[in-house]
């Protein structure tokens, strides 16, 4: 939110320099976040005076020039090279002066410097309205009141406005200080803590009255929950023009566009006020009604922007005499019932809409408007028709007309303020220190909050209803000790604490596992818990049943809480790999949400996701592509680090990998780690293998640390590692000849293991390769040749028989 100081000091005779100012507003809660100096005119013409010209000649040798000279009132006249074709002996005329600065209308600057035109000399520009700024004119030079006298700074004749504008963070429960007047408001509290008590100077209405009577429109509200408060006036014989000077540099100030003086107005008085209104061109609202209501679903609306929408039962319209939708209630105005620059009458209009409606409206149609991020938070149902007297008056002085007609006010339920008893006991322990009693009662007057009953353990207050987020005594509180100044509150330099003993810290072994994984190259990444329901389609495991979806989602890519970690983690891969980053490790702690019929369950994973080069090129290293294998050795790794060893290694059932295996201990299951298959990388645009394993990290911190160590006897008979290149169809999975291997051989045969497969153009199609190994031991004697190569004959002629597979 932009806040003009300028504008803040027509509400507060302020005379500190804005980063003083800035700094007690961010310590209010207000948090500046920038101070921006604006100019009306870049540059603020410095380097620009007045000149008269003295005489004024046809240049030698140019046809299209003159040479003049100009007086610019320090005694000694210069020569200046001029085209313009209206430059005349005996004008006042602007001169910008070696070295000035002028700037185009895209802000680019360009230096006035001493030079030769056409063989003269030229010792400054004569300026046109647009060459400085001024205006778009560019038919001559700019020709002044003779009465100016030369060397006159050009600044003071043009009247050139320098503000500085805060930008202020404001959170979303401050609606009230979404304007001028809030900011000001709670400047002025915090003033006051700090010994200076300013006047709060609001706009008068006071000369605000009905010329007559000559244009009644009827104001009906057919849904008062959607709108409790509406008003509405007419304003006739109005000029559509440009705004006055100082209004357009008030709304440029905090980067708004000047449209018109009605648009303009409107404008001014949202940002000055916080009340947002609207102008209807009066020619336009058909039967002289405006009807406030809501319309079927499907009705065609055409908004400002030219955009034909179809209208929700719930979207709260505000129709004409026929009942034809003119606006979007508190969101956005239509294309044909708007102010143009032939209208001579409006009907404006300034009212109280419900949050939760406008919200809907503003989501379900993708508008997001001053309008309607003010309504959305709730303004003050107080100031409806005192911003209307406010903006009607503005737009006599800037546009000329009359009122006629009576304002109506349609109010049928008045909103109470909040009623809140304060207990000095509670707010002292909240606080953590004892705050002088009188103290307190001046903030919460400052604050406009009233006292209803003085007791010696609290007070009784009512709360104005602007502020929509001070309900209870919790926020009286927090309001108390935000003007008090956090910075204020002394505390204890004694810590008191109790410190607890465990011997397995979650929170510790997540830090240890963090440490080890950074030594080894990869980053954290932290997604939004919140996905597409779309992502489901990508895996049957996930069921659409379970998700957990928002009542009210800010957008389709937003509206679920994820189901797997997967695929929020390949949208970061996907956006590093788009920005030339291939060598990728990452890693997150994060949870899945699912929704079953016995309640909501929150599960806690670490994923890893492994894309590219193992590490980044460089000259001195050679680049070797990360495989399977290279994440199963750092995913052992991490569980051998918790002292998770004895690991049972079986073919993965989860169908979102290409080739996987499932890592437990017992009938625990801890991790799936595989690669994700090319069609679900394909889904996000990603052309290269990406590597991910999925920790339960629940069960992990169920065994990690936890089991004993037992020692026993290393066996005296070695193992013996045998491998096979199979050649098989693709719709074989490494499950099946795992499976196939372990009914072929139970007593020798203790591991099976992949360590690689191959598809490409050197294979027949329809076809891979699987390198398979296979650990076989007895316990009891050494293995020899001949037993081995019984047991790998077997283990061939069962592939052979049940897979069709052939050795390569």
């Amino acid at each position: 939110m932009k806040i003009s100081y300028n504008w803040l000091k027509q509400f507060l005779k302020i005379d500190w320099e804005a980063e003083k100012t800035g700094e007690l507003l961010t310590d209010l809660g207000l948090e500046v976040e920038g101070i921006e100096t604006v100019e009306s005119i870049k540059g603020s013409l410095e380097g620009v005076v007045i000149g008269k010209v003295l005489t004024c000649i046809q240049h030698p040798n140019a046809d299209r020039l003159k040479v003049t000279t100009v007086d610019l009132g320090n005694g000694t006249p210069v020569q200046i090279v001029c085209g313009a074709p209206n430059v005349a002996a005996g004008q006042t005329v602007p001169v910008a002066t070696i070295g000035t600065i002028l700037y185009d209308d895209k802000g680019e600057g360009f230096k006035i410097k001493k030079g030769k035109i056409r063989g003269e000399e030229s010792h400054g520009m004569i300026c046109a309205e647009d060459e400085l700024g001024l205006g778009s004119s560019h038919d001559g030079i700019m020709v002044l009141d003779e009465n100016i006298p030369a060397g006159t700074v050009a600044s003071e004749v043009f009247n050139i406005e320098k503000d500085q504008v805060f930008e202020i963070g404001l959170t979303p429960n401050r609606a009230d200080a979404m304007s001028h007047l809030g900011t000001a408001r709670d400047l002025r509290a915090g003033l006051i803590q700090q010994g200076i008590s300013l006047e709060l100077i609001s706009p008068s209405v006071s000369d605000f009255h009905v010329d007559d009577r000559t244009l009644k429109f009827d104001v009906i509200v057919e849904d008062s929950d959607k709108a409790p408060r509406y008003a509405g006036v007419t304003i006739s014989d109005i000029t559509v023009k440009d705004s006055p000077e100082w209004l357009q540099n008030r709304l440029k100030a905090i980067g708004l566009t000047p449209i018109n003086n009605i648009v303009d107005a409107t404008n001014y008085v949202l940002h000055e006020l916080g009340q947002p209104l609207h102008a209807f061109d009066a020619s336009k609202v058909k039967g002289n009604k405006v009807i406030v209501k809501t319309l079927p679903t499907g009705t065609k609306f055409t908004t400002l922007d030219e955009v034909e929408r179809e209208l929700h039962e719930e979207d709260l319209m505000i129709c004409n005499g026929n009942e034809e939708p003119m606006c979007l209630a508190g969101v956005f105005g239509g294309l044909n019932s708007g102010v143009s620059e032939n209208t001579t009458s409006i009907f404006l209009e300034s009212a109280y809409f419900n949050p939760v409606s406008i919200r809907k409206t503003a989501k379900r149609h993708a508008l997001n408007t001053d309008a309607s991020f003010r309504f959305e938070r709730g303004i003050d149902p107080a100031i409806t028709k005192y911003a209307l007297k406010r903006a009607a008056n503005l737009i006599l002085e800037v546009a000329g007309g009359k009122v006629s007609s009576e304002i109506d006010d349609l109010y049928p339920t008045k909103f109470e303020d909040f009623q809140v008893f304060l207990s000095y006991e509670k707010m002292d322990r909240l606080i953590g220190a004892e705050i002088p009693r009188e103290t307190v009662k001046n903030i919460l007057a400052s604050l406009d909050i009233k006292f209803n009953s003085v007791t010696d353990g609290g007070i009784g207050l009512t709360i104005p209803a602007y502020r929509v987020d001070v309900t209870r005594e919790a926020d009286v509180i927090e309001e108390i000790l935000r003007v008090y100044g956090y910075n204020n509150v002394e505390f204890s330099h004694k810590l008191n604490t109790s410190i607890s003993f465990s011997e397995f810290d979650d929170v510790k072994i997540e830090n240890v596992i963090s440490n080890q994984l950074v030594s080894q190259g990869f980053n954290e990444t932290m997604a939004n818990s919140l996905t597409k329901a779309d992502y489901i389609s990508l895996s049957e495991m996930l069921n659409e049943e379970h998700n957990v979806s928002m009542l009210n989602p800010l957008s389709n890519d937003l509206g679920v809480m994820r189901q797997s970690l997967l695929f929020s983690g390949l949208e970061s891969v996907v956006y590093n790999i788009n920005r030339k980053n291939n060598a990728l490790k990452f890693f997150e702690f994060g949870k899945t949400y699912h929704k079953f019929e016995s309640g909501y369950k929150e599960q806690k994973h670490l994923t890893l996701f492994v894309s590219g080069s193992r590490t980044k090129e460089r000259w001195n290293v050679n680049q070797k592509t990360s495989d399977f294998f290279y994440l199963k050795g750092i995913v052992i790794g991490l569980l051998n680090r918790l002292g998770i060893t004895k690991l049972k290694t079986t073919p993965t059932k989860n169908d979102i990998f290409s080739e996987g295996i499932t890592l437990s201990l017992g009938k625990i299951k801890l991790v799936d780690l595989g690669v994700v298959k090319r069609s679900i990388n394909k889904e996000f645009g990603i052309k290269q293998e990406v590597l991910f394993a999925d920790f339960n990290w629940e069960n992990v911190l169920k065994v990690g640390g936890k089991s004993k160590i037992k020692v026993e006897d290393l066996s005296k008979f070695q193992p013996v590692k045998r491998d096979f290149a199979l050649l098989i169809d693709k719709e074989v999975t490494f499950n099946e000849i795992y499976n196939l291997a372990f009914q072929a051989e139970k007593n020798l045969l203790k591991e099976v293991d992949l360590f690689d497969v191959y598809e490409g153009d050197k294979l027949e199609k329809g076809k891979k390769s699987y390198a398979v190994s296979f650990l076989l031991q007895d316990e009891n004697r050494t293995l020899n040749d001949k037993q081995i190569d019984k047991v790998m004959q077997k283990l061939q002629q069962t592939f052979e028989k049940n897979v069709g597979a052939t050795l390569r």
